[in-house]
């Protein structure tokens, strides 16, 4: 069995799917590369097809209709074959040094009888058009280098959150927790790092900067352009997220995991409240009103829970208008921070 299945989501990706690919490939036999091509238009495909033919024992190539990132995701999780399912997204990489060791880590553990659930590594924001980083570890939140429990972790701190780019979920895992992504939606990686979760029962934190999260393109997600457009994307997956789980589902977990999954739900609704009252639009209003409408009715102690965060707080007291200029302001602090684009 391959230790690891790369899967890789791919649309219109000629351009830096060979940089991907190749970072990925440092695994050699221990790893499975999964190419999804979601309906490109440009060269994706025949790339791809040219790596399977010269990678064949390692490198698949799924050809499918546009269906978006999620989609692709999809395809990762019904298809794998490996032990351990890492999400890499086609503009993005993986450092040589940092997938040797967790490739050898894995080897060791398993010769100890240790498979966790959930391996966590950093990521970096890495701009590329200045040539500046900004790494997100868990040193704080996580023994380093052994196996642990919920227990024995530390609940994370403000926007600092378990990321699709930090984890490597066992197949099984994401399996048995039923997650499956919404088509054509953006944003959709915050219900992969959350649902499976709770099917978590051990962990290990491998303290190596793995995954090279590429920030500068225009089109990208996370651009502040991209994201208030895509406002009605958010919801949809905030939506999803709470019906993951109910509260009283989520107070009955472990103590630390359930910590985690409210930070998360908190974190999320944030960014979801911030983003759809970046501008005023009739839609905007409805859409927002909508949501809270939907939370109350679906479960009234997570509508309770959601209100009373910090953030959304004093949003609440505030004018439309008012909204949007915090939004505006929060949002440009987090960009000088992370370098968002």
């Amino acid at each position: 069995m391959k230790l690891i299945t790369f899967t890789v989501p791919s649309y219109n990706s000629e351009s830096y799917l060979s940089h991907c690919v190749d970072s990925l490939l440092v695994g050699g036999e221990d790893v499975e590369i999964i190419i999804v091509n979601d309906g490109s238009k440009d060269n994706t495909l025949k790339i791809a097809r040219e790596y399977e033919a010269k990678f064949p024992t390692i490198i698949k190539v799924i050809d499918k209709e546009n269906g978006g990132h999620g989609s692709g995701v999809n395809k990762g999780i019904e298809n794998a074959s490996g032990l351990y399912l890492k999400i890499v997204d086609s503009d993005d990489w993986l450092n040589k040094d940092a997938l040797l060791k967790l490739i050898a880590t894995i080897k060791s553990n398993i010769s100890k009888g240790i498979e966790p659930d959930l391996y966590i590594t950093n990521f970096i924001y890495d701009h590329v058009e200045d040539n500046t980083q900004k790494v997100s570890h868990y040193r704080k939140y996580i023994p380093e280098g052994t196996l642990v429990t919920w227990n024995q972790t530390k609940r994370l701190q403000t926007w600092h959150m378990l990321l699709m780019h930090s984890l490597l979920y066992k197949v099984s895992v994401v399996r048995e927790s039923g997650v499956k992504l919404p088509e054509h939606t953006f944003y959709v990686d915050n219900l992969y790092a959350y649902q499976p979760l709770p099917y978590v029962k051990t962990l290990y934190y491998l303290d190596v900067d793995l995954y090279h999260y590429y920030i500068g393109r225009a089109d990208q997600s996370v651009t502040v352009e991209n994201i208030v457009k895509r406002y009605e994307q958010q919801i949809r997956v905030m939506k999803l997220m709470i019906s993951a789980y109910s509260y009283k589902d989520i107070m009955k977990m472990n103590r630390q995991l359930r910590k985690q999954m409210l930070h998360a739900l908190g974190a999320i609704m944030m960014n979801t409240v911030f983003f759809t009252t970046a501008k005023d639009t009739p839609e905007r209003r409805e859409a927002y009103a909508e949501l809270w409408y939907h939370i109350k009715e679906t479960d009234i102690q997570m509508y309770r829970f959601l209100r009373n965060k910090t953030g959304v707080m004093i949003l609440k007291f505030l004018t439309w208008r008012g909204k949007g200029r915090v939004t505006t302001f929060s949002y440009n602090v987090l960009r000088k921070f992370v370098k968002l684009g």
